[in-house]
């Protein structure tokens, strides 16, 4: 359990520095593979001065059971899209999941004005296979929009990119001790 502290604590320090350029992005960026995951997506800024209306978050394949948190004075949508095969989860046969979730302001007054930041949540059960997973996210303002959906392609560095997506590494599971599902 130490060690897997550790590895996440150095994990999520690596990440940090070339997550500051981003303006949509993941408060904690490690995570153990299979685990359930509390995404909480930090919103900075909008859109130049232009407040935040809409965030909507595209969840990544292979991560399942996605439940966003409501939020006072934002409507709530959720999608869900076909899986490619069924599967089962807790004894049941699932064959769709959650494949994007949108928080919508109600009225102008609750917007994300430019000059404050605000999270948007969820949780979700991460992938069992270790790698990095990105979650694309699209800010739509009152005037314009950031689209923060880029993914470096190999041999890119995420630092390069004008957009990149929200970004988490899934780290191995160590110990006998780690939570199963």
């Amino acid at each position: 359990m130490r060690a897997t502290l550790l590895l996440l604590f150095f994990a999520a320090a690596g990440l940090v520095s070339v997550a500051a350029s981003a303006q949509v992005v993941l408060d904690y960026q490690a995570a153990p593979a299979g685990s359930s995951y509390r995404a909480t997506f930090k919103v900075s800024h909008g859109c130049g001065s232009s407040p935040t209306r809409q965030v909507v978050v595209e969840i990544p394949a292979g991560v399942r059971n996605a439940q966003p948190m409501p939020k006072a004075g934002w409507q709530l949508t959720v999608e869900r899209g076909a899986l490619p095969q069924p599967e089962t989860d807790h004894g049941r046969t699932v064959t769709d999941t959650v494949v994007r979730v949108t928080w919508t302001a109600r009225t102008r007054e609750d917007m994300l004005s430019s000059a404050h930041y605000d999270e948007f949540v969820l949780s979700a059960r991460l992938p069992q296979q270790p790698g990095t997973i990105y979650w694309p996210v699209r800010q739509v303002c009152e005037e314009g929009r950031s689209d923060w959906v880029e993914i470096p392609a190999a041999g890119q560095k995420r630092s390069d990119l004008k957009s990149p997506a929200a970004l988490l590494e899934v780290l191995p599971v160590g110990g006998a001790g780690a939570h199963k599902h």
